[in-house]
């Protein structure tokens, strides 16, 4: 019996399912690997924990609590809790895991089929929602200075049909901070849209919009606990806006969607704001440390921020950041982002990280 050889044929790609909307097939991945150094500073991400004696109460909390039983529909007592500590109706809170989710469902409650429109550089999230769902991305250069370009913006505004407005205080990356009169200027000539003031970085530069977002029933605040108050790895971020437009918003978030065991942590957090208010006196102390120390650099040049992060710019923003990868200090290349061109984004970490970080730039040649 004669048997015939096997013969391998290499398989066709597989195509992606026919299901599959195009301007997902077309956007790339959030872009963003993790890797494993001593030093992290790559994220914007407190470097200290959540306070040992608060883990504690935490889990004491999340102890007592039926894990059998479905959460509150819309996170209704974390809701309240946040109001009072905010000084806002709870009926205008929306809570869901980070504030990344919530730009997802602004931009399905006001981009989709309308516009996006935001500042460039921004933030990538508010770009990869809007090309995700398909909405009309509309990016205004920063000013060389990396200020507002309040004309612009006012000039968009009129030329696109109304959706949603992104102003970040402070942006993200620059850690530039407006003018409170640009930032109203803006605000004010955006009329019927939904204007979003992003302050997730709020407590390290000292602004608040709180009472800019009350004057309008169109405005809203996000804010997060994944920056100063060192809570990211439990994912809770939330809006401030109008009971009418926080009605509409709710409509978006999936039911149940932060559970007992995080509730319960940011119960315990929001009773001890104490120590974010510790925290964050430090990083702008060692912020103002970090920028005084390397600026007289010879080839970097350490840019001017109000945020828990600030801008190396370098020659070569690929020399840099292997050399300082091969010291054990991971940073984010920004320099692929318009206005960018060299530069590192740097999160201020403990003092010993910044020493290290310091040491390592110094020594760069």
């Amino acid at each position: 019996m004669t048997t015939e050889p096997s013969v391998s044929r290499q398989q066709p790609p597989a195509a992606d399912p026919a299901g599959v909307r195009g301007t997902v097939r077309a956007v790339p991945a959030y872009p963003f690997t993790p890797i494993d150094v001593p030093i992290k500073l790559d994220q914007n991400e407190s470097p200290y924990d959540f306070p040992a004696d608060l883990k504690v109460l935490a889990t004491e909390r999340m102890l007592a609590r039926p894990w059998n039983r479905y959460p509150d529909l819309h996170a209704d007592r974390l809701r309240a809790r946040i109001a009072a500590f905010e000084d806002w109706d709870p009926a205008g809170v929306v809570v869901t895991p980070g504030s990344n989710v919530l730009i997802k469902l602004l931009t399905e409650l006001a981009g989709i089929g309308q516009t996006v429109l935001t500042v460039s550089p921004t933030f990538s999230v508010y770009t990869l929602e809007a090309q995700l769902l398909g909405a009309k991305l509309v990016q205004v250069p920063l000013n060389p200075d990396f200020s507002l370009p309040v004309e612009g913006l006012k000039a968009a505004l009129r030329e696109n049909p109304p959706g949603v407005l992104y102003v970040t205080q402070p942006h993200a990356p620059t850690g530039f901070v407006d003018t409170g009169a640009a930032v109203r200027e803006v605000v004010e000539a955006a009329g019927d849209w939904v204007v979003v003031l992003d302050e997730a970085y709020h407590q390290y530069s000292g602004t608040d919009d709180r009472d800019l977002v009350r004057e309008g029933e169109n405005r809203l605040s996000l804010r997060t606990f994944s920056k100063a108050w060192g809570l990211a790895g439990l994912r809770l971020g939330y809006a401030l806006t109008s009971p009418r437009l926080a009605a509409h918003l709710r409509k978006l978030v999936p039911a149940f969607n932060v559970g007992v065991l995080a509730e319960a942590a940011l119960e315990v957090a929001l009773e001890h704001p104490g120590y974010v208010l510790e925290r964050v006196e430090e990083v702008r102390r060692e912020r103002g440390r970090i920028l005084a120390a390397l600026q007289d650099h010879p080839t970097w040049q350490v840019l001017p921020s109000q945020s828990n992060f600030y801008l190396l710019r370098t020659p070569d923003a690929e020399a840099a950041y292997q050399y300082l990868l091969a010291q054990g200090i991971v940073v984010r290349r920004q320099d692929k982002l318009p206005m960018l061109a060299g530069c590192l984004r740097v999160a201020v970490g403990t003092p010993a990280e910044n020493d290290a970080l310091i040491a390592a730039a110094r020594a760069f040649r």
